[in-house]
Formats: structure tokens, sequence, C-alpha cells
């Protein structure tokens, strides 16, 4: 055994120096160049920001809308206020009366009065009925939010602890993420601080766009309040919401579930292009991640 042993070693001793001359030759071989072709970024088409369009004006008033249902919702809320200062109103004034018709200057003898069969009826049905007129707009709301018309683009928005991912899963599933800004890139942009971010996402003008949000870590919450658009994104579930926008432009929204220490710093900024715009955005991205449209568009389609 030990003399199998040393021959072993011996046989290894001899063709170490051959190893090392073979290991030399090929170190010294030259390496032929390789040609290499640069990958074209997909820049950003960063449209400039329209003032009190698509974001905080610092006011009372809600964003102006830019959908069909954040018109409907903005058309309930003044239906609302409406009604409101109407009721406020009305029990102000009663209160203000009752006050001074049934003071105890004016009634040294109190009434015995313990109930009044009209005001009971009166009291009931009235408070019913606008209950009632608030029920059918509200429904129908409702009803319009959570029935999306046919999508023509799909967007999985996924939130992360503290910024966005998005993945565009018709254009052949090539994905990026969405980071804040610092207040000097925001000012050099000349866009919102906290609200842009380095990577917008891009939909084409009067497209219906399904969002399909989940989060990986803790819940977080999609919302563009120009939209009237707010899901929350859950962890192991996928919800889903849509908007469609006619009006190009830049629309900001943030994540508004508390989700940690840095919940205030992963704003949504969505960039609304021309249809032949996205087209270009939409080759340039498919080129910087090396996806074929033509197996994109077929996957797609099945």
């Amino acid at each position: 055994m030990r003399r199998k042993i040393s021959m072993m070693f011996s046989a290894g001793a001899l063709a170490a120096p051959a190893i090392a001359a073979a290991q030399e030759a090929v170190a010294a071989a030259p390496v032929p160049p390789v040609a290499t072709a640069d990958v074209p970024a997909a820049a950003p088409a960063l449209l400039a920001p329209e003032a009190g369009i698509g974001q905080p004006t610092g006011g009372w008033d809600l964003q102006a809308p830019v959908t069909a249902i954040a018109e409907e919702a903005h058309a309930m809320v003044d239906m609302l206020n409406i009604v409101m200062f109407g009721v406020a109103i009305f029990v102000l004034i009663l209160l203000a009366w009752t006050i001074i018709r049934y003071r105890a200057g004016a009634n040294p003898v109190p009434s015995k009065t313990s109930h009044n069969t009209t005001i009971e009826v009166v009291w009931t049905v009235v408070p019913a009925l606008i209950l009632l007129f608030i029920a059918v707009p509200s429904f129908r709301l409702l009803a319009n939010q959570y029935d999306p018309p046919k999508a023509d683009l799909t967007i999985k928005a996924i939130g992360h602890q503290w910024y966005w991912e998005y993945e565009y899963p018709d254009q052949g599933g090539f994905t990026f993420d969405s980071v804040m800004l610092t207040n000097e890139e925001a000012e050099k942009r000349g866009t919102p601080k906290l609200l842009d971010v380095d990577n917008r996402v891009v939909v084409p003008v009067g497209a219906t766009v399904k969002i399909l949000t989940t989060a990986a870590d803790v819940i977080h919450s999609f919302a563009i309040p120009a939209f009237y658009v707010k899901m929350d994104a859950v962890p192991g579930r996928i919800n889903e919401t849509w908007f469609k926008v006619d009006r190009p432009g830049v629309y900001f929204g943030q994540c508004s579930e508390l989700c940690g220490t840095k919940h205030a710093y992963m704003p949504i900024a969505i960039e609304v292009l021309p249809k032949d715009k996205f087209d270009a955005w939409v080759a340039a991205k498919q080129r910087e991640n090396g996806i074929d449209p033509a197996a994109a568009t077929a996957a797609a389609a099945d």
C-alpha cells in the first residue's frame, strides 16, 4: 500500500512541470478581440409637469380630475358638500330656534309632551330619503370603478421598502425600478420635490391601463389622486385597478399606506404620451433588455 502511494506522489511530481508549462502556454496565447455592440438605453421622455395638473396645489380642493372616473367622483363630492352644508345649516337653525323658543324664561311651565307622531315620521323618512339620494350615485361610481373595460395595456406595480418596481408583461416582460429623486435632482429637472422619480411609468394617451399591484415586503398602496385611483398592494396577493387618461402629461402620486420609516419617500410618476412616442419608448426598452418585439407580440397574443 505504501509503495502504491509513493508511486502516485512520484507520478504527480513528474507531471507537475508539464502542467505548469501548459498553463504558461495558455496564459501567453493571444486573446482574440470580441466585437461588442453598444445597447441603446431607453431614455425617459421627461415631459415637463403642468402647474396645477397631476400634483398637489397646496389648496383645500381635490386635484383636477383627468379621467372619467375622477370627474364622476368629483361631481359626487360636490353634490355631497351641498347636502352636508344644507343639513348642517338646518340643524344649526333648528338648534338655535329650540334654545330661544323653549328657554326657561319663555316657558315658566314646561311642556309635558312625550312624543309627536308627525315629527317622528318626518325625522325618520327625510334622513332615509337623503341616504337613498346619496346611495344611487355612490353605487354607480363603485360599479364603474370596479367594472373596468377591456385593457389595452397591463402594468404590474410591485411595492418595496421604499420604492416601486414595474413590469410590462405584454411588451416582453421588461422591468425597472422607480426611485425618488433627491431634492437637487428634482430641482435640476424642474419637477416638484418628493414626487418625481428616476424612471417614470409611461403609458399611451387614451388607452385603458390595467394595474396589477402587489408588494414584496409590507402593505403599500398605489394611489394617483388625479386619476381617482387608490389600491392596496398586499404581499402574496394581486389587486387590480385601472385608469384611462385622454390628456398627455405627467401625473404624480404616492404610496398611501403607512409602510415604514421612509413611507413618505416612495412616489409614483406616470407619464402619458402620444401612441407613437409610447411605441418608441417601448422599442427602446425592449432593445435595452434584449427582447425581440415580434416574440413579445406573439406571446402577448397567446
